[in-house]
């Protein structure tokens, strides 16, 4: 069976080691678990194999448990949902598979019923991905991270860099994904954003929001793109709700 060629810059890319500003952590049975977030897993995937380069695919889902619970403190009525996932990821000839569990609690039983969903089938997506290499997650698993570095990632594996508009664009920056957009960039991303179809446009607003932290009391989040974490997470949104 024939099998995807990486180019040499995709090779470099899948064997770097994975950039520690990219990892997050969480308190999980009292110890600090380290792991990259569902839309970073999907920009890595788009930086290397390319957005045209790769796809994925829920080859199966199932509810595994439905049961009513307390919520919060305050002992309201809701559910507990939990889903597994297996999803496919295909690269070329190149064909991974990864499962994974999602849990749902809300007080709705049909809003616990899509948080666990969509949770499993990130879960399963980025097991598939991790198999590709240390950018997926791969280099979290040595329990001594010997392959994560807090140096920052490689370029783009399928495009050349960027010219440089002037000296300020060499100097490091504090924290990755806070260089400035140019003006055009804006309002590319803005003519994109402002074409969705209408439930699209407030599914985006909503996650947008939550995920910046955009006050309630501000009209509009449209003076809040203006770095390029907001471009990249803008871009996966997209890719992974069409």
């Amino acid at each position: 069976m024939s099998t995807a060629v990486f180019s040499t810059e995709q090779i470099a890319a899948l064997s770097a080691p994975l950039d520690r500003a990219k990892v997050q952590t969480r308190s999980q049975a009292g110890r600090s678990l380290a792991y990259l977030e569902g839309w970073q897993a999907i920009a890595e995937a788009n930086r290397i194999f390319g957005f045209d380069g790769w796809q994925r695919e829920t080859i199966a889902v199932q509810c595994v448990s439905e049961r009513e619970r307390t919520l919060g403190s305050s002992s309201r009525a809701g559910w507990g949902v939990t889903y597994t996932a297996r999803v496919r990821i295909r690269v070329g000839d190149v064909i991974r598979e990864g499962s994974g569990a999602g849990h749902g609690i809300d007080a709705d039983l049909g809003q616990a019923h899509e948080s666990a969903l969509k949770e499993a089938e990130t879960d399963a997506m980025k097991r598939a991905l991790m198999t590709f290499g240390n950018p997926f997650g791969l280099a979290l698993y040595d329990k001594q991270q010997r392959e994560v570095t807090s140096a920052t990632a490689p370029t783009s594996a399928r495009h050349a860099p960027a010219p440089q508009r002037n000296s300020a664009a060499a100097e490091p920056t504090a924290e990755v994904g806070l260089e400035p957009l140019d003006p055009a960039t804006v309002q590319q991303i803005l003519a994109t954003v402002r074409g969705l179809p209408r439930p699209a446009l407030e599914g985006f607003t909503k996650a947008f929001r939550k995920r910046f932290q955009v006050p309630e009391e501000a009209a509009s989040i449209a003076d809040r793109i203006c770095q390029r974490r907001h471009h990249d997470w803008i871009e996966t949104f997209l890719v992974s709700h069409r």
